[in-house]
C-alpha cells in the first residue's frame, strides 16, 4: 500500500476500515488504531525517523492487531484472565498478523512492525525473542505505545488507568520490556490530546482538553527506569 494520492486515498480508507473493525473486535470504546497511530508518528518524529519509515510505522499502528480479529477466538474477549493455552495460543496473533497484512497488500516492512510488535527490549517478548536493536525501532515505537493506549482506554473486561499510572508504568518497564531511548522520548511529550486517559472521572478528556488528566507535567528526569 503506498501513500500518494488518488489510489492511496482509498487505500487509507481501507486501512481505517480495518482499524475500526479491529478496534470493534477487541472492545474498544474510542478509535485505539487511530490514536496509537498518532501518538506513535509523533514520537517517530521526535525521534527523526525519516518520512518513509513514519508510513510503515503509522500503517502499522492503525491495524496491528489484525491477527486477533483474524484469529477470532473467543477468550481474546473474555473477561477473565487467559489459562497457560489460551495465552500460548493468543502469542500467535503477530505471526497471524504478519500473514493477513499481506494478504491484504501491506508492504513488507508493515508486516514485519505487526509480526514484532509484542517484542520487548530484554528478548523476553514474542514470536521471535529478538532483543534491543534487533528489533526495529518502528516495532519498539509501537510496542511502548499500543501498552500505554490499551492501559488508558476503556473495555468491557478493563477500566482506563490515569495519565500518571501509565506513565509510571512506562518508566518502570523501560530497559525490561521498553527500550529506554524510546520511553524517554516518549515521557517528554505533553502537548498531544491523544495521550489523555479515558479514564471516566477524567476531566481533561471530558472538555477535550489536550493536557494530561490528572494534571501531571512531569517528563523523563525526574526519576525511574527510563533515565
Amino acid at each position: 500500500m503506498d501513500n500518494g494520492t488518488g489510489r492511496g486515498a482509498d487505500q487509507q480508507q481501507k486501512i481505517l476500515e480495518i482499524s475500526s473493525a479491529m478496534d470493534k473486535y477487541e472492545g474498544y470504546s474510542h478509535p485505539h488504531g487511530v490514536r496509537v497511530a498518532a501518538i506513535a508518528d509523533a514520537l517517530a518524529e521526535k525521534l527523526g525517523l525519516a518520512e518513509q519509515d513514519r508510513v510503515v510505522l503509522r500503517q502499522a499502528a492503525f491495524v496491528h492487531d489484525i491477527g486477533e480479529m483474524a484469529m477470532n477466538r473467543e477468550f481474546i474477549r473474555a473477561q477473565r484472565e487467559l489459562d497457560p493455552e489460551e495465552r500460548v495460543d493468543m502469542q500467535r496473533h503477530p505471526v497471524i498478523g504478519e500473514q493477513e497484512a499481506a494478504k491484504v497488500g501491506f508492504k513488507r516492512g508493515v508486516q514485519l512492525v505487526i509480526r514484532w510488535h509484542h517484542e520487548w527490549w530484554n528478548g523476553s517478548g514474542y514470536p521471535d525473542a529478538i532483543e534491543r536493536e534487533q528489533i526495529p525501532i518502528a516495532a519498539r515505537i509501537l510496542r511502548l505505545v499500543d501498552t500505554y493506549c490499551a492501559m488508558t482506554d476503556d473495555r468491557p473486561y478493563k477500566k482506563a488507568v490515569s495519565v500518571r499510572t501509565a506513565r509510571d508504568h512506562i518508566r518502570r518497564w523501560a530497559g525490561v520490556e521498553f527500550d529506554p531511548k524510546v520511553a524517554k522520548a516518549f515521557l517528554e511529550l505533553t502537548d498531544l490530546p491523544e495521550l489523555a486517559s479515558y479514564k471516566p472521572e477524567n476531566p481533561a478528556r471530558k472538555a477535550g482538553a489536550d493536557t494530561f488528566p490528572d494534571g501531571s507535567a512531569d517528563v523523563a528526569g525526574t526519576g525511574g527506569a527510563a533515565e
